[in-house]
């Protein structure tokens, strides 16, 4: 891997992707060059034992390979609930979404699974900063 003629070194999403088989790899590199699109700031980094991407200090977007595909994973019990009307045609969790590598999420998916995402966030950290406003449970 070379950024600007210079070897870049390989990170920890690097050494994970190289465990993959062929067909989900291309499947996750994929998915991973669409969430660096969307969010081309996040920090690259590993949680909970999986690819994630983390934006000032919270993690945003993650996915791991399964036994005949990928899931995607949000971070969050709500994100998916959000974008429900966008997810029917995949199968899911209430914390991961998972694809096929013939059937990979669309950018626009993606999209909308990390706008939502950052969103929550932004909620989140509005209600702790609002002295006096109850916090949500």
């Amino acid at each position: 891997m070379k950024r600007l003629g210079i070897a870049a070194k390989a990170t920890p999403i690097d050494d994970y992707l190289r465990t993959v088989p062929e067909d989900r790899r291309r499947a996750l590199e994929d998915l991973r060059a669409k969430i660096r699109s969307v969010v081309p700031e996040a920090e690259e980094c590993i949680s909970y034992q999986m690819p994630a991407f983390r934006v000032h200090g919270k993690v945003v977007a993650g996915f791991q390979a399964t036994k005949s595909g990928g899931s995607y994973y949000p971070f969050s019990g709500s994100t998916l609930a959000t974008v429900a009307p966008f997810t029917r045609t995949y199968g899911q969790t209430k914390s991961a979404l998972h694809f096929s590598p013939d059937k990979p999420l669309p950018t626009t998916l993606v999209r909308r699974l990390i706008k939502a995402r950052l969103a929550e966030i932004d909620e989140s950290q509005v209600r702790r900063s609002v002295p006096g406003r109850p916090r949500a449970r």
